[in-house]
């Protein structure tokens, strides 16, 4: 294993109080008769906008979009967190010489942003987003996108997230999966993905790529 390739939102960066603010927002003007919980948003989080906006309001989905969006910027560099040992484990994965990409649906702009916010955007060979493919997760395109950037393979990478998308993107380029413990979605529904792992930090990640290693 020589390439870690990773889903952004959910899985390095704490984004989820933004996605939700940012859902709410866009549900309370579009959608002002009925109300949204924190749960009944949970399902939005993982396709793109496109898909989710188009599924409610299929005439108007372009603009609510670009409302949420409008909103997300504005309070990405409130909202948006750290997860605890997470961007300190991105930077002893870097020195140990892997070869590292980002794999996203989120726009380029907003992923940039997060990237620079954090000061990690240097750690990352390649950041493919929902810009640069023509089929977002899970199909195959976005993690044999990056693969290809990184002149790696399947057989030497692994994909890394906190939803579905994430994990069957990756079991569809073939690569090894792993799902980060802290997902907002839960253990149960981690385990029903069947990744390779489910990490509960980035220590347990290290020792995990270093036993396969040992084991390839």
């Amino acid at each position: 294993m020589d390439t870690l390739l990773f889903d952004l939102d959910g899985t390095l960066l704490d984004t989820n109080p933004l996605i939700i603010a940012s859902f709410r927002h866009t549900f309370d003007y579009y959608f002002p008769e009925q109300t949204y919980r924190d749960e009944d948003i949970y399902r939005f989080i993982g396709p793109t906008l496109e898909k989710s906006f188009r599924e409610l309001n299929e005439p108007e989905w372009k603009e609510m979009q670009a409302f949420y969006r409008s909103f997300n910027i504005a309070m990405h560099d409130q909202l948006v967190a750290e997860y605890p040992g997470v961007i300190e484990g991105l930077y002893r994965l870097h020195a140990k010489g892997y070869k590292m990409g980002v794999v996203t649906s989120k726009g380029r702009p907003v992923v940039e942003r997060g990237l620079r916010l954090f000061n990690i955007d240097h750690l990352f060979d390649v950041v493919v987003t929902a810009d640069d493919v023509e089929n977002e997760k899970p199909h195959a395109e976005p993690v044999e996108r990056a693969l290809k950037a990184l002149g790696s393979s399947p057989e030497r990478a692994v994909m890394v997230g906190d939803n579905d998308t994430d994990i069957y993107s990756g079991k569809n380029a073939g690569t090894k999966t792993v799902a980060v413990g802290w997902a907002l979605k839960g253990r149960p529904f981690l385990e029903s993905l069947e990744p390779d792992v489910i990490i509960d930090s980035m220590e347990h990640f290290e020792a995990w790529l270093d036993e396969v290693s040992i084991h390839a």
